[in-house]
């Protein structure tokens, strides 16, 4: 029994490890859009949270700040000075993006 509830935890904390570095160079790719992005962020953080990591919502707000594509510079720069980051949710941060990447694409089918 102890061999075997040894053996789980090194497995677990060998699956948090990979997650954790998937996290951590996680970056939205260029012409994906904010919900498959926002999805992709939140099956990693999910898995962390199920493998007993303790992530709160600031950290995954902050992380999907810092690693969205250059399109979304000025928005990330007038949220951060706009909202206090720490009450912020993850929905929240999603719309707002969301408003803007919809203003991206139709400026780009206007020029066009």
């Amino acid at each position: 029994m102890k061999r075997k509830y040894e053996g789980s935890v090194r497995v677990k904390r060998a699956q948090l490890q990979a997650l954790r570095r998937d996290f951590e160079t996680l970056a939205m790719k260029d012409g994906e859009s904010v919900t498959t992005y926002f999805a992709r962020t939140m099956e990693i953080s999910n898995k962390m949270r199920f493998h007993g990591e303790k992530m709160t919502d600031v950290t995954i707000v902050e992380k999907i700040l810092r690693s969205l594509t250059t399109n979304f510079n000025y928005v990330v720069c007038s949220i951060e000075e706009s909202k206090d980051i720490d009450v912020l949710s993850i929905d929240e941060l999603q719309s707002s993006l969301l408003v803007h990447e919809q203003k991206i694409h139709r400026s780009s089918t206007t020029e066009e």
